[in-house]
């Protein structure tokens, strides 16, 4: 069984080339927490894959909520894998994965990682990466995986496919702690004229935190946290962060999106 959360096709693409492989089903994160639904049956199940984005360092939180909140009935040891995709390194994205599935008396056996285009465009001096760097990265990822693949069904437990980076802990400390501390709740996401108010912004969000008014158009709540699904996934590119993001990039997986505006 496959628990994936995907905002802009990275980590959805992974786990249907892994679900591919070995057979095993897809469950959507982001439509499990929207229907509250948390229990699932894993006796059948050979493996149990965890497939999400690095978010600040960290695993992405809607992830982590689902985790939290998951219930797991049949469990009888099968081994658990994380496989994270990020734009550069991973930080200590597996040591924190790996305390929250403890907590759920789930024993991860390894975590690789997977290089993907980046996306996070929130701040000063970040934005999409180059269509050559895209274009290089995207190339590289498939051969990723099938390591990754060989990997899980060797049973390796090594970190030869883990990319921690530089001042690893140092990141996922302070950087990634403050991510989950500071950055939910109110935002400053907004809507342009461009919006055609097709709601696809509604139904990518993971945590129910938006919905369309009498206008028909697009409003948030407070419970952002800064997944990007709806600014990246977005037809008309219609979605700014204040006036950060105006003028950059945008970014959806060409192996799962066909069109890119």
């Amino acid at each position: 069984m496959i628990f994936y959360f995907s905002a802009t096709g990275n980590s959805y693409w992974t786990a249907q080339l892994l679900s591919e492989h070995f057979g095993l089903p897809l469950i959507s994160v982001t439509e499990a927490i929207k229907q509250a639904s948390f229990h699932f049956d894993v006796s059948s199940a050979s493996l149990i894959l965890f497939v999400f984005p690095v978010h600040s360092w960290g695993p992405a939180l809607p992830m982590l909520s689902f985790v939290q909140q998951m219930e797991l009935s049949g469990y009888k040891g099968q081994p658990v894998y994380a496989i994270c995709t990020c734009g550069d390194d991973c930080g200590q994205t597996n040591e924190v994965f790996k305390k929250e599935l403890q907590k759920k008396r789930l024993s991860l056996r390894n975590t690789f990682s997977v290089t993907m285009p980046n996306c996070y465009i929130l701040l000063p001096g970040f934005d999409v990466d180059s269509p050559e760097v895209e274009r290089a990265k995207l190339e590289k990822a498939p051969l990723r995986i099938q390591e990754i693949i060989k990997a899980i069904e060797s049973g390796e437990t090594g970190h030869s496919l883990y990319h921690p980076g530089g001042a690893a802990w140092l990141k996922t400390k302070w950087i990634y702690s403050a991510f989950r501390k500071y950055i939910t709740g109110k935002t400053r996401f907004r809507v342009t004229d461009l919006c055609i108010s097709c709601g696809l912004c509604v139904k990518v969000c993971p945590e129910n935190n938006i919905r369309l008014n009498d206008q028909k158009r697009p409003e948030w709540g407070n419970r952002c946290v800064q997944c990007l699904a709806c600014i990246h996934r977005c037809p008309e590119q219609a979605i700014e962060y204040g006036k950060i993001t105006e003028h950059k990039g945008r970014y959806k997986n060409p192996n799962v999106y066909s069109t890119q505006k």
